[in-house]
């Protein structure tokens, strides 16, 4: 038969296993930790790039709002420096027209000390009179206003005279407060002379820029509507567009600057307030305004513009006129001031024209188209306060518009810097983490296969060494230096080693000396168990004879029924084999003698104690010894010596019960002795004082005493030992001498037989399965 022993399948060795585990178990932390940190890391970068963004458009957003508001507060102020400087001027010319004595006094006054500020010339192509170079001021009169004689009407000249005045105050006023290009005073609709300050070729410039306004009105020609709104308010200031006297104009090209102004008047009232009495007027070149708003600059080409409320654009500089695409156009009719048309909504840029004006919207977000390209600007609109306006007709409310123009890409551009540098550093973490983790995964597998090998090595050696010990190769041993488990493993498995090796090389010897001991003792277990059977035998056959001999000397039936006056009955059950109970019933002639006992334990030697008891009990009765204590004594004195004798460690409590045909004498200590009688009526006898227990004493002859029973007819006696009261039944109950006096009464009418049977029936029937732990003897006397 091939036999063949099972061999482990070839597969992965424990080295390799060790390093796939604890290198797989170290990989995969590595990267677990190492992609939480890239994750974190790019998180982190988002939520930073996120909040620097969210943080710098704010910044950036508030920034132009309040750059926004600061640059139309500046223009607010600007204008409001010009409203002042010419109500200045208008507060002055006023003060001269409501005192005509004091304005012709200071009229004459300058007349006499400024000549050239009140002397006119006729020029006889222009056909107008103005003043000669010299004079702080220029004052043109145009030809309706001379007489025949080319001079100045009377009237008129009276003007020339007291709006020398003029030169008082213009000149100071040009050189403080807010830049201005020119002011001057224009008189009333029906004296329209204009003098100005500085001095100008004014007639002139006019005559070649405005043919056929010396024929004309002056305000009808150059302000058509004006005068007459002005009218207006005389009779009702209320009519005023804006609570304001002072009206602006649209702006226009000067006529003898060239530049386009802006023209800001201030109407002057006659004496009585119900008329206009001429203006005064300062202006101011768009490149003030323009100044201020082309001043605006943020970001990079951020710029700003000012726009009427319809949209024209007053002030802008090249670069915003350019980006949002608006034409400019000048009117150049002829007649009256040539306005600057370069409206929002002409824009060439569809998202500037469609731009609103009349309401503050914001921050607005625009696509402007550049070199092909849609480019987001951000733009801002800022309302200045309202004022009164006068383009052509009457004087309307105006309220002009300060935006601000900003390319996206430049407000982001920090925002692009913020987040080109956040992603540099995420990128460079990210760089330092992804070379950490590598660094740190050579370690580890430097460390694990180094470790992989110390540990290994000592399991490698047991291994090698327990297949050289399945080959049989007992010599073999292990040399682990290791001070850990494997270390203690190899210090284990050389100790076996020797063990095997010597129990192998001593087996054979061991073997034989074991099989002899084993012979040895089983000899030996065969002559105990002989000797045992032996001694079995014996001591059956022993105490079959004790028992014999035991029941041979129980008194038989037709000896208890050999006494005509008593019935009597008895019931004995050892325990044992060989019981401990005494009882006999002694006749001597006439008189009886009933005895009862109990020895302890029970067995061979208690048997034969009562054996003893019964042997001397009768030679005494045969000897005629009638006297109760000195039979008692006479009885214990010969058992005792006995006891001694065979060193029997055991006694018995003894009673008896004399009877001579008419009194019944009880001596002797045992158990109650109970009297039932024919009325039913039950006596319990103590026998604690009659006696103490046989064998104890050599000479008991003082404890005995004796005590006379009534003994009726009808009345029975009923004798026990206590394995009748103190037998037990399942329930670990005892039987007790209140149920035996129970059964007694209960039978009482029954013979002392039936009385016996009956009591014995109750008693096994209250044992049941029981065991009987001590011996049962009962007795029933009845007096016939």
């Amino acid at each position: 038969m091939d036999v063949r022993s099972p061999k482990t399948p070839a597969g992965i060795g424990f080295r390799a296993k060790f390093i796939l585990v604890v290198g797989g178990a170290v990989l995969f932390d590595l990267l677990v930790s190492g992609g939480l940190a890239l994750w974190n890391v790019q998180r982190l970068s988002r939520d930073a790039t996120l909040e620097v963004g969210q943080g710098l458009e704010a910044a950036s957003q508030e920034y132009i709002r309040t750059y926004a508001d600061s640059t139309a507060a500046q223009v607010s102020l600007l204008l409001r420096q010009v409203h002042s400087d010419v109500s200045t001027l208008a507060g002055v010319l006023q003060a001269q027209i409501d005192d005509p004595a004091r304005n012709s006094d200071v009229g004459a006054a300058i007349a006499r000390t400024s000549p050239p500020s009140v002397s006119l010339s006729y020029d006889q192509q222009g056909k107008w009179s103005q003043n000669a170079p010299g004079s702080l001021s220029v004052v043109s009169v145009w030809g309706y206003l001379l007489g025949q004689d080319q001079k100045p009407r009377p009237d008129v000249e009276n003007d020339i005279r007291t709006s020398a005045v003029l030169d008082l105050v213009a000149p100071s006023l040009l050189r403080h407060g807010a830049s201005k290009l020119q002011m001057y005073y224009i008189g009333s609709k029906e004296r329209p002379i204009f003098r100005t300050a500085p001095y100008t070729d004014q007639a002139q410039t006019f005559d070649r820029l405005y043919p056929g306004h010396n024929e004309a009105n002056f305000w009808d020609f150059f302000f058509p509507g004006l005068y007459e709104s002005w009218q207006g308010w005389a009779k009702d200031m209320k009519t005023r567009p804006v609570a304001d006297d002072i009206t602006q104009t649209a702006p226009y090209t000067d006529a003898i600057t060239g530049k386009l102004i802006v023209s800001f008047f201030h109407p002057l009232w006659t004496v009585d307030r119900k008329d206009v009495a001429g203006t005064a007027g300062a202006d101011i070149t768009l490149d003030q305004l323009a100044q201020t708003v082309e001043n605006v600059k943020v970001a990079q080409s951020g710029f700003g513009f000012l726009a009427m409320s319809d949209g024209n654009v007053v002030a802008i500089n090249s670069t915003g006129e350019k980006t949002l695409g608006l034409r400019a156009a000048s009117g150049a009719s002829g007649t009256g001031v040539t306005g600057l048309e370069r409206s929002l909504k002409g824009s060439s840029q569809p998202a500037i024209a469609k731009l609103a004006l009349d309401r503050e919207q914001g921050i607005q977000h625009l696509l402007l188209q550049q070199d092909g390209n849609e480019i987001p600007y951000i733009v801002i609109v800022k309302k200045l306060p309202a004022t009164n306006l006068w383009s052509s007709g009457p004087v309307r409310q105006e309220a002009m518009s300060l935006g601000v123009v900003v390319p996206e890409r430049e407000i982001d551009a920090s925002l692009y810097a913020a987040q080109a540098k956040i992603s540099d550093a995420t990128n460079r973490i990210v760089l330092y983490q992804i070379l950490a983790i590598l660094m740190s995964l050579l370690i580890v597998t430097i460390a694990v296969f180094a470790a992989s090998k110390r540990i290994t090595s000592g399991i490698s050696a047991l291994a090698g060494a327990a297949k050289r010990i399945q080959a049989k190769d007992y010599s073999v041993r292990v040399a682990i230096r290791s001070k850990d488990e494997v270390g203690e493993a190899g210090e284990a498995f050389n100790r076996m080693a020797e063990e095997i090796s010597y129990h192998t090389e001593n087996l054979e010897q061991l073997v034989e000396e074991r099989t002899a001991q084993i012979e040895d003792a089983k000899e030996e277990i065969s002559t105990l168990n002989a000797q045992l059977q032996r001694e079995n035998r014996r001591l059956g056959t022993e105490l079959a004879v004790a028992e014999r001999m035991q029941l041979m000397v129980l008194p038989l039936d037709q000896e208890l029924e050999e006494f005509q006056a008593l019935e009597i009955a008895a019931y004995m059950r050892p325990a044992e084999e060989v019981g401990g109970d005494y009882y006999d019933v002694l006749k001597n002639g006439g008189r009886l003698k009933i005895g009862i006992g109990d020895v302890t334990g029970h067995g061979l030697e208690s048997g034969v104690l009562m054996l003893m008891v019964q042997s001397v009990a009768r030679a005494l009765q045969e000897a005629g010894n009638t006297d109760a204590v000195e039979f008692l004594t006479n009885l214990n004195s010969a058992l005792f010596k006995n006891i001694v004798r065979t060193k029997i460690d055991k006694h018995l409590t003894l009673a008896f019960l004399d009877y001579d045909g008419k009194e019944m004498i009880l001596s002797g200590q045992h158990e109650e002795v109970v009297v039932v009688r024919a009325n039913g009526e039950v006596e319990r006898i103590d026998t604690m004082d009659l006696g103490i227990p046989i064998g104890l004493e050599a000479d008991i002859s003082a404890f005995i005493k004796t005590r006379e029973i009534a003994f009726e007819k009808g009345d029975f006696i009923l004798l026990h030992t206590d394995g009748v009261t103190e037998a037990e039944n399942d329930a670990g109950e005892l039987f007790g001498m209140e149920r035996l006096c129970r059964e007694a009464v209960r039978l009482k009418d029954l013979s002392a037989e039936k009385i016996v049977a009956e009591i014995v029936a109750t008693l096994m029937h209250f044992i049941g399965s029981q065991k009987i732990y001590d011996d049962i003897t009962l007795l029933a006397v009845r007096h016939r």
